[in-house]
């Protein structure tokens, strides 16, 4: 190919790429755009409106838009519903002409435009204003006769335009009963008839300042103001009526939101009124606003009423990370536990590895005792509930000034039909009542509490050989690799890996219930003169790790003892699951 023709072909491709560059890329928005305005009755966007005027039969709405969010005018000041409000403007403003009907009409009535079923006008950013009249629908019942403010003639536009600008006046206002975030609050008031509560947001914790200084329960408090803003009205019931008698409004209960602080405090309140069992609801009202509200009933019940809903019902706070020793007193014994590296050990009534999760749960619900009810904010009530306490608990935090005690004895009270126990820090309160559930929890016994493994240093991967016998019979399977199983006693040839696992894995969990006898008398009457299986367990090399006895099985429990140690102990019958029969479950 000659060079001129090589140039040639390289300035035409040239050509064709900035052709593209600039018609598809640079162009093709713009062109879209022009595209999306054909038949468009305005060529305005949603964004641009500032305020919406819609003059229907029997009412005019005016909304404008504020900084956050629109704002009702008329026919009562209050929020607008800004989903509602924004849908209709995008509605309008993407409206499309279909077909002019008449350029110059002489007899409006024909079109229902005589008397508008609706005056729409849109008062825009940069001060332009645009309006529509929309008069009755055509004969398809598609299309709705209209047009432009100050302009002679008659087109059609989709029925959809009348249908969102003749919404009912409920659907634009906004229905959302207190518009606050709740993460944003930084206190609340609740005045009763008989008292005001007041919380604040101290530090990142919620405090009772009002009528008296306690912690506030942070359950409680999250729970009310997460539900209270979510709340939205059912119904408008009536705008600025003569009397408040009827709603129960005359003295109602003030519920205020505060957010910000200081010179940025923003407040919000709600007056609740009386409750409406038929509709199911309470009315309220805002300060300021003349409307009657419907909201749901619950509204009522998730508000806090007096100091013993809001305040912290955690008996005492420790952080369970810095307990060093727990001693607990009941009427199974006295235990201490010490904790050490996130490791418990029970050092009296002797010295024992721990469970750690029996443990753990010891002292989780202690964290968790909470009170469902107040008998004394100080020690006094102590020597009247609690002058015997069934189970007394002292925790030793470090860097504590002194350990707390915590006390709990039996109640005759009952609440909601359950079981209540006395609860109280000793030497200072508060008395309260807890769950009997909670004194039960508490209760527990050194065998309870203490590492009840058989086999607490027993790794399936540290087993090389495993040999089993039952009787008369004996199988003898080695590892070789990390998983792969063979017989070298008893049979030849590969063994069953997942039953050889399994039964390790079973024997690393067993844990036992009781010690049937500590000193291993009688093994007769536990089957274990004769036992139903002997499995012992070596490492590389032939160091024996542990001989497991199994005998008799009773019910739910069997009996088992470690070869090297007289105690015979019962364990749950289903936790040792069904004994291997030898030698064919092993064989592969």
């Amino acid at each position: 190919m000659r060079w001129q023709t090589t140039a040639v072909l390289a300035v035409v491709l040239l050509a064709l790429g900035a052709f593209y560059y600039v018609y598809e890329i640079k162009g093709g928005p713009a062109r879209a755009q022009v595209e999306a305005q054909k038949g468009r009755l305005w060529t305005t966007d949603a964004g641009e409106v500032s305020e919406l005027w819609l003059t229907r039969v029997r009412e005019v709405v005016k909304l404008r838009r504020e900084a956050d969010g629109w704002q009702m005018l008329e026919p009562v000041a209050t929020r607008g519903d800004r989903g509602k409000v924004d849908e209709t403007l995008t509605t309008l403003t993407t409206a499309r002409v279909d077909r002019e009907i008449d350029a110059a009409p002489t007899q409006l009535d024909q079109y229902g435009l005589d008397k508008p079923a609706a005056d729409v006008t849109l008062q825009l950013k940069d001060g332009r204003r645009l309006g529509l009249q929309l008069g009755a629908k055509n004969p398809t019942g598609i299309w709705v006769y209209a047009r432009e403010a100050g302009k002679p003639a008659v087109f059609v536009v989709s029925d959809t335009v009348l249908r969102d600008v003749t919404r009912p006046l409920a659907d634009f206002r906004d229905r959302t009963v207190l518009a606050f975030e709740a993460r944003q609050v930084s206190g609340f008031e609740i005045a009763t008839r008989e008292e005001t509560l007041a919380v604040e947001r101290v530090d990142g914790k919620w405090k009772l300042t009002r009528p008296m200084a306690l912690p506030a329960d942070t359950e409680t408090v999250t729970e009310f103001l997460d539900k209270l803003q979510s709340t939205k009205t059912k119904e408008f019931v009536a705008e600025g009526p003569q009397s408040l008698d009827a709603f129960g409004l005359a003295r109602p209960l003030r519920l205020s939101i505060h957010t910000g602080k200081d010179k940025d405090r923003v407040t919000r309140s709600l007056l609740i009124g009386g409750v409406d069992k038929a509709k199911q609801g309470v009315y309220a009202m805002r300060p300021g606003e003349r409307s009657v509200l419907l909201v749901p009933e619950q509204t009522w019940a998730i508000v806090p009423k007096n100091v013993a809903a809001l305040r912290d019902k955690v008996l005492v706070e420790f952080d369970r990370d810095k307990v060093a020793r727990v001693d607990l007193e009941s009427p199974k014994g006295r235990v201490a536990l010490t904790q050490e590296v996130n490791s418990w050990r029970i050092v009296a009534p002797e010295n024992l590895p721990a469970d750690q999760v029996e443990a753990g749960a010891l002292v989780f619900k202690l964290r968790e005792v909470k009170a469902q009810g107040f008998l004394a904010d100080d020690a006094s009530g102590i020597a009247r509930y609690l002058a015997k306490p069934a189970v007394r608990v002292t925790i030793t935090e470090k860097g504590a000034a002194a350990p707390t005690t915590i006390l709990l004895a039996p109640s005759p009270d009952r609440r909601g039909g359950k079981a209540m126990a006395y609860a109280a820090v000793a030497g200072r309160g508060p008395v309260v009542l807890v769950g009997a559930d909670t004194l039960d929890g508490l209760t527990r016994s050194v065998t309870e509490l203490r590492d009840r493994t058989l086999l607490p240093a027993l790794e399936p991967r540290d087993v090389k050989t495993m040999r089993v016998r039952a009787g008369d019979r004996t199988v003898v399977v080695e590892r070789r690799g990390d998983a792969e199983w063979r017989v070298v006693e008893g049979g030849t040839g590969a063994a069953k890996g997942a039953t050889v696992e399994n039964l390790l894995y079973t024997l690393r969990g067993l844990k036992w219930k009781a010690i049937a006898t500590p000193g291993g008398q009688d093994t007769v009457r536990y089957g274990l003169d004769a036992p139903a299986l002997e499995i012992t367990l070596l490492r590389e090399g032939g160091a024996e790790i542990a001989t497991v006895l199994v005998g008799r099985r009773e019910g739910d429990h069997a009996y088992v003892k470690l070869k090297v140690l007289p105690a015979i102990y019962s364990v749950d019958a289903k936790a040792l699951g069904e004994l291997p029969k030898i030698p064919d479950d092993l064989k592969g």
